[in-house]
This record gives C-alpha cells, structure tokens and sequence, in this order.
C-alpha cells in the first residue's frame, strides 16, 4: 500500500530541509482569489499572426484625407498605401508592421488581431468566457431585483 507522498507524488522533506514558504504563500493566494487581484494571471500578447498581417486591408491616401499617422504623427502623403486595421485605424505601412511583430492590438484601441499563439488564444477566449459570465449574472441579479 503506498503512502500520502508516493499518491501524490511528491517527495517528504529531508532531515534538516525547511518547507519553501513563498510556495504555500502563493497557494493561499491563488486558492483564496488574490493571486487575480495581484495581476498574476495577466499574460502580454504575443505578436499578431504572419497572415493577419499580410491580410490587412491597404488604401490610397489622397491629398484631401488631411490625416496623420497615429505612431510617427507625419501627415499621410497623397497616394501612398497605408494599411488600414480591422478597427479602421490607418498606419503607414513602416509604422504599423514592426509594431504588430510585437504585438496583436492597434496602438490606438487596443482592438486585437489573431495570433498564432494557440495558448494566447485559448486565454484570450477564457477571459472573453469569464467576462460574458459576469454580465449574464448581473443580468440576473437585477431582473430578480429590479
């Protein structure tokens, strides 16, 4: 019959040896909810995908546009193709790319493009989850006691 260690799978301390107490510390927190609170769970978004990139829509500007680019705040010349993002932000193409290799949002509105990180996907979706599960239950609470 195997003990509580070998069930586990973790091995008894030696004689001598201290618990790490910044491990059960962190246990506690995650356990209790702090370790959100924390921001611990947060990930940085990996760059956006090859191909959300390549797909990006490209326009012409013209002289009566009168816009800047939002990174180098240069006015966009008459009939240079800028690249317009799904949020309809437009960038120079110079400005835009070397940003989206760093990360998936538009500079301006945080609007995310797909990447090709399929655990940034799976969290991306599981936070979408948990946002759509709090504004369902507060749906309910207020039509119970409205």
């Amino acid at each position: 019959m195997s003990d509580y260690f070998d069930e586990m799978g973790w091995t008894p301390l030696e004689d001598g040896e201290a618990p790490n107490h910044l491990i059960h510390m962190a246990r506690l927190l995650r356990d209790f909810g702090m370790w959100d609170l924390l921001g611990q769970t947060t990930r940085l978004p990996p760059p956006a995908s090859k191909s959300a990139i390549e797909n990006l829509r490209e326009i012409e500007t013209t002289s009566s546009d009168s816009e800047q680019c939002p990174v180098c705040l240069k006015e966009f010349e008459d009939g240079i193709f800028a690249k317009c993002m799904p949020c309809e932000h437009v960038f120079h193409k110079e400005c835009i790319i070397p940003w989206l290799e760093k990360t998936n949002s538009c500079p301006l509105c945080r609007h995310q493009l797909p990447t090709d990180d399929e655990d940034y996907e799976t969290y991306r979706k599981e936070k979408q989850r948990e946002l759509e599960r709090q504004k369902d239950l507060e749906t309910l609470h207020n039509s119970m006691f409205m």
